[in-house]
């Protein structure tokens, strides 16, 4: 799991491919590396390298359909960091609420 974790967070950091991941939800169907380098101000290979690294972290499927590789999101794995992140929050909720405690125990 640890593993996963990291390859999501390693997604996830670059804003470039936080972008590309957000076109490729937004997109209603399958979208092209060619479509998706459009909308970027970047090489196609640029691209292709980013989509690579999103889909070792599993955000992003690819079918190749003849010479063309299309690509869809997958925003499921993002669960993982989810679930990571509710841990720090409870414990960031709970730390908080026996610092509240104590002050009011030291009020009276």
């Amino acid at each position: 799991m640890q593993d996963n974790i990291n390859k999501l967070f390693k997604a996830i950091a670059d804003p470039t491919r936080r972008d590309i991941f957000h076109a490729l939800v937004l997109a209603t169907s399958a979208l092209s590396i060619t479509q998706i380098s459009t909308q970027f101000d970047m090489s196609r290979q640029g691209v292709t390298k980013h989509i690579k690294i999103l889909n070792d972290a599993g955000l992003v499927q690819m079918n190749e359909q003849g010479r063309n590789r299309f690509c869809y999101a997958d925003p499921k794995p993002l669960k993982e960091v989810n679930k990571w992140m509710q841990f720090y929050s409870q414990f960031w909720d709970d730390s908080l609420d026996k610092l509240g405690n104590y002050l009011d125990t030291k009020q009276t």
